[in-house]
């Protein structure tokens, strides 16, 4: 299947692209061959192929949620702008905040 001229003046509008003719016949050339391609794809029999819903192995890269012990707080406000009696400082975000 080759795109026309026009078929490619219409995908332009309603992408919203303002093309030169330069690039017209460039986008036509290279839409054409891919739509060429996808025919002959559409020639190969896949009967007997399993439909699938991606090629990759279905796994979880996550690790098991295994509850450990945490940092210890000195580690924790060590990097802290500001501390207070052992917790981080904030300032105010409610009423009376900058």
């Amino acid at each position: 299947m080759s795109l026309t001229p026009e078929d490619v003046d219409h995908i332009a509008l309603l992408a919203r692209l303002h093309l030169s003719d330069e690039e017209k016949e460039r986008y036509r050339r290279q839409l054409s061959d891919i739509l060429k391609h996808v025919d002959k794809l559409q020639e190969l029999d896949t009967a007997n192929v399993q439909p699938m819903s991606s090629v990759a192995v279905p796994q979880s890269p996550l690790r098991p949620d295994k509850p450990g012990p945490g940092m210890p707080r000195a580690d924790l406000l060590r990097n802290a702008p500001d501390t207070a009696e052992n917790q981080f400082r904030v300032p105010p975000v409610l009423d009376g905040g900058p």
